[in-house]
Order: C-alpha cells, then sequence, then structure tokens
C-alpha cells in the first residue's frame, strides 16, 4: 500500500469503522479528509443520486473536513486517517 510522511494508509475493517471517525478518500481533486456522518446498507438516494448499498457493500456519508461538504462513499473506498 502507497506510504505518505505519517506512515503507511489503512483500510479501515468493517468491525473498526464508526460515526464520527477521520478518513480519507480520493477525489478528482486528489484527497480528502473528513468524518464519517452515517452508515448506509440499503439502497439509497442521496443529493439526487442512487446508491446501492448493503450489509456487504455499504456507504458512508462522509463530511469534508475542509468545505463541509457531504458525499456518499463505499467503505472499501476510505481509508483511516
Amino acid at each position: 500500500m502507497p506510504r505518505d510522511a505519517r506512515g503507511p494508509r489503512r483500510r479501515v475493517s468493517v468491525d473498526a469503522m464508526r460515526k464520527g471517525q477521520k478518513v480519507h478518500w480520493n477525489t478528482s481533486q486528489g484527497r480528502t479528509t473528513g468524518t464519517t456522518v452515517e452508515r448506509r446498507t440499503a439502497d439509497f438516494t442521496f443529493d439526487g443520486q442512487q446508491f446501492r448499498a448493503s450489509d456487504d457493500e455499504p456507504y458512508w456519508i462522509v463530511e469534508s473536513e475542509k468545505t463541509g461538504a457531504q458525499a456518499a462513499h463505499k467503505e472499501s473506498s476510505l481509508t483511516e486517517a
């Protein structure tokens, strides 16, 4: 896994991820840091877009530390900050 100045980036296990956890994710503008807000395990609509979530592939609503904007991301795309 790639390393940065603070050490190796780690994927967060399903059991370890919790509401309020600080995480990183990639965007077209680069890596973003934020906080987990809500875990979704059923299909849902967010910001006009439909998502197919499940217990096996949950999504998290995350809030950007920089802008306060919220977005939905697959749990597998989040890394521990």
